[in-house]
């Protein structure tokens, strides 16, 4: 252990930088020596675990200082006399619970509640002499990042590396102390866990930071809150710490990287509609109305503020704030921009703000909302399929309110473009078009016909054997419904292959049986078609349908005495009812 080296470092004070230097490379021995022989102590766990913690940080912050440019300081070289002592006294005590050779067990537990706050006020007073300026950074020399396999305890102790030059490091040390924090909880789940759990005293930190007059760390604070609201199990420990109000203060006056991390960290916190009040009760609103208003930032500012934004509309009082101040008409100059963030997130505020409130649904339509929204299915513009994607999610939800609605649609060549991604679109789109088309022809007469003009039926019938069974129920819905248009029933009995098509599907493996009814449904309505009838008589079909209908199906027995009725036998049939 050096003892006789450490007498020296404890009974005067070093003569020199040299000797100095010499004191706080014998400290930083006996701490870590004293560290590895700690884990070895089966009793009063829970005391050690924490005199252990404040060792880890003590060790850390002699290290730090170590790396540092320091000339000949009697404050610097009486702490680590204190610490040396303290360490002694530790190491005495640390053999008596190894030993068992302690007088009882509540002397024990004061003695080691005495060690801790010793090392505590250890640390506090190293913070304060790097504070105060005595020591300068030489190099930032922080102790190596733990493997990809390492244990926990490797992965504290660098924890709390980065935490003690967090706390006594100048602005360099600092930034660079959060930008390895940002890196390792990025990379590894693991590291998150530590930070909230083990080493909690980080969050307050960070959450400190947020408030720092340095751009840099306000910043990179913000970046590691964010990694840490991804995780549902720790956003409730950033709360508590109260990291809204800072966040928001970086909102109002941080640098543009800070705006986006405190934004992005806000969306996540958010998404529990819980804490919206929160973020309104701070002044987050307008802060975030302002960004959305702006023109000077990136697309990844304005479209995280949108994000948060479309989280509160959720609450009634912030909602109805929003709309006076003018949100609507903003948001949908944005839902035309070429930024696929902004865009996606700002159609997602529209939908979400007019969902269940006529009165907004009507101000979205009246500000341009629906056009604004066919304009992004342009198959012509260069807008991503994930935007289209939440455009036909919105159009979805809040154009068939009202014939109005449906109108500026069909006016606005709607019906041109949704046929275009029912034939052409990527298989996530085709999906969602299908969807809007199904909802489409459930609206009037008039639409069906002009979905029958469009060409709409064939695009159903191409969907009848989709693997989905949600797919294929759509679609033969869809179908049906439009079958009921005699115009339609002509022109689609006109094409031989659609009967004997309906016909083989329905034929095929138990597996479609549940798309049955509504193919029996479909062919149903057909046989008001003489050569409809015809065909289905006469196709080698027919004994599966009667088949069905001796099983008691009850559209199948329909279909069967439909099929067999001739007009004489029809017109008797009218005559004794």
């Amino acid at each position: 252990m050096g003892e006789e080296k450490q007498e020296n470092c404890q009974n005067q004070l070093p003569e020199s930088s040299s000797s100095q230097q010499s004191c706080l490379r014998e400290a930083i021995e006996v701490t870590s020596s004293l560290l590895s022989l700690s884990h070895s102590i089966r009793v009063f766990t829970v005391k050690w675990q924490l005199i252990r913690n404040k060792l880890e940080e003590l060790n850390s912050g002699l290290i730090a200082v170590e790396n540092c440019d320091s000339s000949e300081s009697s404050a610097l070289s009486s702490l680590i006399r204190a610490i040396l002592i303290t360490v002694n006294e530790c190491y005495d005590l640390a053999r008596r619970c190894m030993d068992l050779s302690y007088s009882g067990k509540l002397l024990m537990q004061s003695d080691l509640d005495v060690l801790s706050s010793k090392f505590d006020r250890h640390v506090k007073n190293l913070s304060g002499i790097y504070t105060a300026g005595v020591l300068t950074q030489a190099f930032a020399i922080v102790v190596s990042r733990p493997g990809l396999n390492a244990c926990k305890d490797d992965m504290r102790f660098y924890i709390r590396d980065l935490l003690t030059r967090m706390k006594i490091g100048d602005t360099q040390m600092k930034k660079q102390a959060l930008v390895n924090l940002r890196e390792v909880v990025t990379e590894d789940g693991k590291y998150v866990k530590i930070v909230v759990v083990d080493v909690n005293e980080i969050v307050n930190i960070l959450v400190n930071f947020l408030d720092s007059l340095e751009v840099e760390i306000q910043e990179e604070a913000a970046k590691v809150v964010y990694v840490i609201s991804g995780f549902d199990l720790y956003k409730s420990v950033l709360i508590g710490a109260g990291v809204i109000g800072p966040l928001i203060r970086v909102l109002e006056s941080g640098n543009e990287l800070g705006k986006e991390a405190a934004a992005r960290s806000l969306q996540k916190l958010t998404e529990n509609s819980d804490n919206a009040w929160s973020v309104s009760a701070h002044g987050g609103v307008p802060a975030l109305l302002k960004i959305c208003y702006s023109v000077e930032f990136r697309g990844e500012v304005i479209g995280s503020a949108c994000g948060v934004l479309r989280n509160l509309v959720a609450v009634e009082e912030i909602k109805r704030f929003m709309v006076d101040e003018g949100a609507i008409s903003t948001f949908i100059k944005l839902a035309r921009s070429k930024d696929e963030i902004v865009q996606i997130n700002s159609i997602e505020f529209i939908q979400n703000i007019a969902s269940g409130d006529e009165s907004i649904r009507q101000m979205v339509i009246r500000e341009g909302g629906i056009r604004a929204l066919v304009r992004v299915l342009d198959p012509k513009s260069s807008f991503s399929s994930k935007a289209r994607e939440t455009t036909l999610r919105a159009i979805e939800k809040l154009c068939f309110s009202s014939p109005n609605a449906i109108n500026i649609l069909m006016n606005c060549g709607f019906m041109d473009e949704l046929l275009y991604f029912l034939r052409k679109g990527e298989v996530s789109i085709q999906e969602l078009a299908l969807k809007v088309a199904y909802k489409l022809c459930g609206t009037s007469e008039e639409t069906k016909k002009a979905m029958g003009d469009a060409g709409f039926m064939p695009e159903f019938v191409r969907f009848l054997d989709a693997k989905s069974f949600e797919i294929r129920e759509m679609a033969a819905e869809a179908l049906y419904s439009m079958v009921s248009i005699p115009k339609n029933r002509k022109r689609f009995v006109q094409d031989d292959r659609n009967i004997g098509f309906l016909l083989q599907l329905l034929d095929q493996e138990e597996a479609n049986s549940g798309n049955k009814k509504f193919l029996l449904s479909i062919l149903m309505s057909l046989t008001s078609c003489n050569s409809a009838r015809r065909k289905i008589a006469s196709s080698g079909y027919l004994k599966n349908i009667e088949k069905l209908a001796e099983a008691e199906v009850y559209d199948a027995k329909r279909l069967v005495r439909k099929l067999s009725t001739n007009r004489f036998r029809s017109m008797l049939s009218g005559i004794w009812h």
